[in-house]
């Protein structure tokens, strides 16, 4: 999942010269959501248990449950795709990353609030460390001022959304599929994403964008979208929301490294420091306690 979302930062930038941001995440969610529901369609009758636990669940979807997938479309689709896109849109590389480093923490602050885990000090100590390691690597471009002060709330709006929208279908994985899951409220996002975004869509001159930047679009659509989405929610089920939540912090790391490698960018001393702790500080929350405290059935 980390290799996969740093690697798409450097993959879809360059996408973004010719195409528009919004109607670029309004086409990539319409192939993801298709290809979501496709799936499902298509797996009801496939055999084992990894086809069952990952691609579809014979638990019937509940009244609450379709509550429950719709008010995720909304908030982890719609609403996240929005402050997330228009905030990258708005702010800096340096300024988003450190903003997007503080998501363990708000995963970390709203499950033990809503009591869904019992955080341990390790794994405190390791988010602390890993968020001030992403700092040391980004923190060279950090700055606050009136020009990206929209553009940081949009992305620190973006990150509780992505927060509730982690928290809030960890019940649903108990009975239901991380693809079903995924799939169905991210076709609900779409939904509404798709009108809203029209007009960027419109003014967008489709025939003239080059074969490159297609393949940069689908690409982003099956694997940032399809695959890393259902790895987050795999991962979230079995390790829990917390845990899984710190490893999102790898993502910059990644993305510095592929643009060392594929750019050209230094590799400094203060960077491979701020790697080192981003790496300790998940480390320490393998190590550290953190407790489940939902029950295994509803």
């Amino acid at each position: 999942m980390t290799l996969i979302w740093g690697t798409n930062y450097s993959i879809v930038k360059h996408a973004f010269l010719e195409i528009d941001p919004q109607a670029f995440n309004a086409v990539r969610m319409v192939i993801a959501s298709t290809v979501f529901v496709a799936i499902i369609v298509s797996v009801r009758r496939m055999s084992g248990r990894v086809a069952r636990d990952v691609f579809y669940t014979p638990a019937p979807i509940t009244r609450r449950d379709w509550t429950t997938i719709a008010a995720l479309g909304v908030v982890g689709h719609f609403l996240y795709q929005y402050f997330f896109i228009g905030g990258l849109a708005r702010t800096s590389v340096a300024n988003s990353s450190l903003m997007l480093a503080a998501t363990p923490v708000v995963i970390a602050l709203m499950s033990a609030a809503l009591g869904q885990e019992r955080i341990g000090r390790l794994h405190w100590l390791g988010a602390a460390l890993s968020m001030g390691g992403i700092y040391i690597v980004v923190g060279h471009g950090i700055g606050v001022d009136r020009t990206t002060l929209t553009g940081d709330l949009m992305m620190f709006a973006g990150v509780c959304c992505w927060a509730i929208y982690t928290l809030g279908a960890r019940r649903l994985m108990l009975r239901h599929s991380p693809v079903g899951v995924t799939g169905f409220s991210m076709a609900i996002g779409t939904v509404i994403y798709v009108p809203v975004m029209l007009p960027n869509m419109l003014r967008t001159d489709w025939p003239a964008i080059s074969a490159g930047t297609w393949v940069a679009l689908v690409y982003s659509a099956l694997f940032a979208l399809c695959v890393a989405y259902t790895i987050w929610y795999m991962a979230v089920r079995e390790i829990g929301s917390a845990r899984t939540s710190v490893y999102s912090n790898l993502v910059p790391i990644v993305a510095m490294l592929t643009a060392v490698v594929f750019l050209g960018e230094e590799l400094t001393a203060a960077r491979m420091a701020g790697a080192g702790a981003v790496l300790v500080g998940v480390a320490l929350t393998r190590v550290g306690k953190t407790t489940p405290l939902l029950p295994a059935e509803e």
